[in-house]
């Protein structure tokens, strides 16, 4: 791929355009890239900035390393378990808002984990490409958790309904074939070809006629920002009461345990 040098945003992205209109937003944390609220700003910053360069087309969001995004980290590394504040979650939202409003179709090359608020972000884009090896969960009911990140209405838009009620009531892993037979991925690839065949799907959405293309996505993404706004206020209530109960304090320790939780039901 010939490109430009990359751009260095304020938090661990770069953004780089090529010559063929498409713009790789890539996460740098590796190996887990776990988010907080500063690094989702940043990607929705960058969104809105290519939003109005005509020379972009399309935008592949990508990370480096092992996993794609293991989802949430809101009290420093390690500490996946710090309590989010009403006000954290809010700005959260919000940010993720701005990513489902882009204008500019987004391609996801999704290596590794896709991971609760990772599982999220991969489905605020228009496609994801994986591999085999390629895991995705919303894993929050294993927390005691009810999900976020606007899962409740973008994941069932891609997988359908009961697909979705299965990812997150059980919150199991799906590996990446059975992930593609049912529609979360849309381009299943060797493991270590991911991020090229995304960038090549970005290309062939890019040679399209702009007007057309975008004019067609707004069209079959109509209201989705709208919904998802609406929806994390509920997202954002759920997981406040849930963070009090006996069951999330479980499921917590059972996750830092890495063994089964025990729920109780309180």
């Amino acid at each position: 791929m010939t490109s430009s040098a990359p751009e260095q945003t304020a938090a661990p992205i770069t953004v780089e355009r090529t010559p063929d209109g498409v713009a790789v937003v890539e996460l740098r944390r590796p190996p887990h890239n776990y988010f907080d609220v500063p690094l989702i700003q940043q990607v929705a910053e960058a969104y809105a900035e290519l939003d109005g360069d005509p020379g972009v087309r399309a935008i592949v969001l990508c990370s480096e390393g092992r996993n794609f995004c293991a989802g949430a980290n809101f009290g420093g590394d390690g500490d996946r378990t710090a309590e989010i504040s009403t006000d954290v979650a809010g700005t959260l939202y919000a940010e993720a808002v701005r990513l489902f409003s882009v204008r500019t179709p987004v391609v996801a090359a999704v290596q590794g984990i896709a991971i609760g608020g990772g599982l999220g972000l991969a489905v605020s884009a228009d496609f994801r490409v994986a591999g085999p090896g390629t895991r995705f969960c919303a894993n929050f009911s294993r927390l005691g958790l009810h999900q976020g990140f606007g899962l409740s209405v973008s994941l069932p838009r891609v997988v359908g309904r009961q697909h979705a009620l299965d990812m997150l009531v059980t919150g199991r892993r799906v590996g990446g074939e059975e992930a593609f037979r049912f529609g979360l991925v849309d381009r299943l690839v060797a493991d270590d070809e991911v991020r090229g065949r995304a960038l090549e799907l970005a290309a062939e959405i890019a040679g399209a006629a702009p007007l057309a293309v975008r004019s067609i996505r707004a069209t079959m993404r109509a209201g989705l920002a709208d919904e998802i706004a609406e929806i994390t206020g509920h997202e954002a209530a759920e997981q406040l009461w849930l963070r009090g109960t006996e069951d999330f304090a479980e499921g917590v320790t059972a996750s830092l345990d890495r063994r089964e939780p025990r729920f109780t039901g309180r």
